[in-house]
């Protein structure tokens, strides 16, 4: 029975970590203040790509080392700045921005896509109207909320190709909850990662993906496990491996609707100081409340 995941973490720990395979960098660091283990792990040849099931690219997860992010922290502020700064990375350089909240807002445990587009601080029709303000130090970012094609009848990645299309982004930061196979990954790790993404891949209800091939522009998708699947769920429980006829079925955190809350402010946050780094946290929780 297959494995289903989109934690790039979790495919190279299964492939045999470090030691079984080449082409691939891993740095893995802990940041006290955020209470925040980093792992980094950089994906460098076709091969490696290939035995891990990911594309060639930069894989940034978060860790949080105290409890999962449903619970309050303190340490929301250094969250925040360690987010924007893997952004930053991840991004390169960028000043104009489509930020595009994933999934269905109408379900708890794939809301953290919605929930994180409304506390992002949309600024292109500000600069390209309000011409008597200063408006240097913004980074011009568009902000759109695809919803899922059962509802609009039309794909994400469609959606987000004619609008990028239309505003001209530098880069495409695509927020979406992910399916993890490990239960100590649930709600507790967050994915950055600049190869893009395939929406519902986790789950094996994967849509057309978003990425710079699809794009044509740089497509940066962060992500948290939100979801896992059942019988992986089981295995780590119990200790056996469940049947080949057992039904595969997706459960998410009896904590879902605070995790999803919890974490897309984290996310908004980050995503905000990071594409308007002259803007103070402060500044950021007026304007987006």
């Amino acid at each position: 029975m297959s494995i289903r995941t989109d934690m790039a973490a979790e495919s190279f720990s299964q492939a045999g970590g470090a030691e079984k395979l080449q082409g691939v960098k891993v740095k893995n660091k802990v940041i006290e203040n955020a209470r925040l283990k980093v792992t980094d792990i950089t994906i460098e040849t076709q091969e490696a790509a290939e035995k891990l099931g990911r594309p060639v690219g930069r894989y940034i997860t978060l860790t949080a080392t105290d409890s999962t992010f449903d619970m309050y922290s303190d340490s929301f502020r250094e969250r925040a700045e360690v987010i924007a700064k893997a952004i930053r990375e991840l991004c390169g350089g960028c000043e104009r921005f489509l930020a595009v909240g994933l999934g269905n807002y109408a379900l708890t445990s794939d809301a953290v896509g919605p929930l994180t587009a409304e506390k992002i601080f949309a600024t292109r029709h500000i600069k390209s109207l309000a011409k008597e303000l200063d408006t240097d130090d913004l980074g011009e970012v568009t902000v759109i909320q695809t919803g899922v094609l059962g509802n609009t009848g039309i794909e994400s990645s469609e959606q987000v190709k004619a609008i990028a299309e239309r505003v001209r982004p530098q880069a495409v930061i695509a927020v979406d909850a992910l399916a993890c196979s490990e239960l100590s990954n649930l709600g507790r790790t967050i994915q950055l990662c600049n190869t893009g993404i395939s929406p519902g891949s986790g789950v094996e209800n994967a849509r057309k993906e978003l990425s710079l091939s699809t794009l044509g522009v740089k497509c940066i998708a962060i992500g948290v496990p939100t979801v896992i699947d059942l019988c992986t769920a089981a295995q780590h429980i119990f200790g056996q491996t469940a049947p080949e006829s057992s039904e595969n079925i997706m459960v998410a955190p009896k904590t879902a609707d605070k995790l999803s809350e919890n974490c897309a402010k984290l996310i908004a946050m980050g995503i905000n100081r990071a594409v308007h780094p002259a803007l103070s946290q402060e500044d950021i929780q007026t304007l987006t409340c």
